[in-house]
């Protein structure tokens, strides 16, 4: 990836440092869902030597193609698509509130994911309490202060809004699905969620 491409900066990116600092010594593979325009996972294969990348849009994913020919672009739907092994790392940014299934997409993400190995996803949620109106604010004031530092990068990849769960029951929801998974609510509107699969798990 070109030093401009590094340099980008949006609210998607700013957390990619969370994926990176989770991944486990021992990682060799990560599997990036909703790759998008494939910033993170040139990020990932900047660390691995074995990266996929998976998303449902060939446009988005025919201009991520041109950035590292050494990762494997797939394109599917990560709930269907057949990816027939495990990685060391399962990263999602921006992607989980595509999916309506909130139960259905955790499971499947966890299934992906290999014994010791970790399942990362930052995520948007609507706001239904007054501590998410907090985060929201700080956000906003974040938000003001990196872009007019940094700029601001407008991904090409599909949006939706408003997302379909709200931050209580991603909250609730991870924590039935991912015993032991840490939460975090973040400000610039998103939250973490970061699960280690059990060794012993198949």
């Amino acid at each position: 990836m070109d030093d401009h491409a590094r340099a980008r900066w949006n609210h998607n990116i700013h957390y990619h440092s969370v994926v990176l600092d989770a991944v486990p010594p021992h990682a060799r593979s990560a599997l990036d869902v909703g790759t998008g325009n494939g910033v993170l996972a040139n990020d990932l294969r900047a660390v691995l030597t074995d990266v996929t990348a998976i998303d449902t849009d060939a446009e988005v994913l025919a201009e991520a193609r041109t950035t590292d020919p050494s990762i494997h672009w797939v394109l599917g739907d990560v709930m269907t698509h057949r990816l027939a092994r495990r990685f060391d790392v399962v990263a999602s940014v921006a992607t989980v509130h595509h999916l309506p299934d909130l139960s259905a997409t955790l499971r499947r993400l966890a299934d992906l994911t290999a014994p010791s190995g970790v399942l990362v996803v930052i995520g948007l949620a609507a706001r239904t309490r007054l501590r998410d109106c907090a985060f929201a604010a700080v956000g906003t004031v974040q938000h003001r202060w990196y872009a007019r530092r940094r700029g601001y990068w407008e991904h090409t990849a599909p949006v939706v809004w408003p997302p379909p769960h709200s931050f209580e029951e991603v909250d609730r929801c991870a924590a039935r699905i991912l015993p032991g998974v840490r939460w975090r609510h973040l400000p610039l509107f998103r939250y973490a969620l970061v699960w280690q699969k059990p060794a012993h798990d198949n």
